[in-house]
């Protein structure tokens, strides 16, 4: 009886050190391999095209006659040329919006582009998209909306899950890798979908791919909305998300349309189109912010971008080309085989402060003055993100003089501050919660203004 008690006890005094070392802390949690190198693709688009395109909406609601959907002049190639210039790296393709209506032939319902005029029913939009993005060396990815305002199936909970895993297969199986695929949470009316079957299914077909979620979708996401779409991400941005105590590393992504409110191509609507200098907020405020920017593009009736659209993608890219494109470290820096790792523009190498340290500073020399207002960080996030407050300072020639501070750095930090000119700066890691790894310490001119 005693040793029952005795082993009662011992086995308690274990359960509860087991859970003390098991608690953690934000800076505990590291990305998956495939996390790591989604982030580094850090600027897609999303295409939205389908019989919405046709009937000047943006929320179809499964009543459209197949026979609208017929663009004239369908290129998906040209749509990749302009992404490009965009400097975007991958696709994610709506397969099938809320309407139901499906953009390849499936097998699970004639509400589909075999209904359709164009190219006599053969037609397969999917397969054309995606053949595209990698003719032009874009990953590519399937937006499938678990909404269905269509499909009859979709009044019964355990049916409609059937259908919806069916046509995930279709899509999971015959398009190649996808890099992403979006899981949209919108509408529901009543029905309760089964994610953990959706999920256990994509992973059979698809165990790389990175499944975008609303942050109430904790368990079956890898990256997480941002919450708008207005394309802002609040900063500080950390990429460890705490759902009733529970960490996870999901990255944020912020989407937003191209044109104003508008997912969807719609006629007379050059008014909404956004400037460049939105769009170049809008980068400082994702990308810069450590998180990744989906820009919705939307596709006319004739199966085209539009020319205003095309061209504005391209102002753009040539616009953060110009911004980003001339690092003054990398180009000018007094070589310093101690910290090189993280000035010579190459992010897949970096430096790294003192083991165990929770304190460092890195400093850059220049051969002669330089003028720069503006700053990109880059923290090594393999081990997970640790940087909880730096400041960047420059010397006057009495001291060190602070340019602008922050509580996080993550995948990309991205600061701009009043012109300075200096010989000097450092990098200073006020705060971090194990060694510091820096990719990439850069600074740029403000040419652009």
């Amino acid at each position: 009886m005693h040793k029952f008690r005795l082993a009662r006890r011992i086995a308690a005094v274990l359960f509860l050190t087991c859970g003390a070392l098991a608690a953690q802390n934000f800076t505990d949690i590291k990305p998956s391999p495939q996390q790591l190198e989604w982030q580094d693709l850090e600027f897609g688009v999303i295409i939205h095209f389908g019989t919405n395109t046709f009937l000047d909406r943006e929320w179809g609601d499964g009543t459209a006659d197949p026979k609208v959907f017929n663009p004239t002049n369908f290129d998906p190639e040209q749509w990749m040329r302009a992404i490009k210039a965009a400097g975007a790296t991958y696709v994610v393709f709506v397969a099938k919006h809320h309407d139901g209506f499906c953009l390849w032939p499936t097998e699970q319902t004639n509400y589909s582009v075999k209904s359709s005029p164009w190219q006599n029913g053969q037609g397969d939009v999917v397969r054309q998209v995606s053949d595209a993005a990698r003719k032009y060396g874009l990953k590519f990815g399937v937006y499938l909306s678990p909404w269905d305002r269509h499909e009859p199936k979709y009044q019964n909970s355990a049916e409609y899950d059937d259908y919806y895993i069916a046509e995930l297969g279709e899509l999971a199986s015959n398009y190649g890798n996808l890099v992403e695929w979006w899981l949209d949470g919108a509408g529901s009316g009543g029905h309760v979908y089964n994610f953990p079957r959706f999920i256990e299914n994509l992973r059979m077909y698809q165990p790389n791919t990175l499944v975008f979620a609303d942050a109430a979708l904790f368990e079956y996401g890898d990256t997480r909305w941002v919450g708008n779409e207005e394309g802002t991400i609040p900063y500080e941005n950390w990429n460890v998300l705490d759902r009733h105590g529970y960490l996870r590393w999901r990255p944020v992504e912020a989407d937003t349309p191209l044109h104003k409110a508008h997912w969807f191509w719609h006629p007379n609507d050059e008014g909404s189109l956004k400037t460049v200098e939105e769009l170049l907020s809008t980068y400082d405020n994702t990308v810069g912010h450590g998180g990744q920017w989906m820009l919705g593009l939307a596709p006319d009736r004739r199966g085209l971008l539009p020319d205003a659209d095309v061209k504005r993608l391209e102002e753009f890219g040539a616009a953060v080309r110009k911004r980003y494109g001339d690092n003054l470290i990398a180009k000018d820096h007094i070589r310093n085989p101690s910290s090189d790792a993280a000035l010579d523009g190459d992010p897949d190498t970096f430096w790294s402060a003192p083991a165990g340290s929770h304190h460092a500073i890195l400093e850059v020399n220049f051969p002669h003055p330089v003028t720069f207002d503006r700053s990109m960080l880059m923290e090594w996030l393999n081990d997970g993100q640790h940087v909880e407050h730096y400041r960047i300072e420059a010397w006057d020639g009495k001291g060190w003089k602070r340019l602008v501070e922050g509580h996080a750095i993550g995948h990309k930090k991205i600061d701009s501050f009043p012109s300075t000119t200096t010989m000097r700066v450092r990098l200073n890691i006020l705060s971090s919660s194990s060694e510091t790894r820096i990719r990439e310490f850069q600074l740029f001119s403000g040419s652009d203004r």
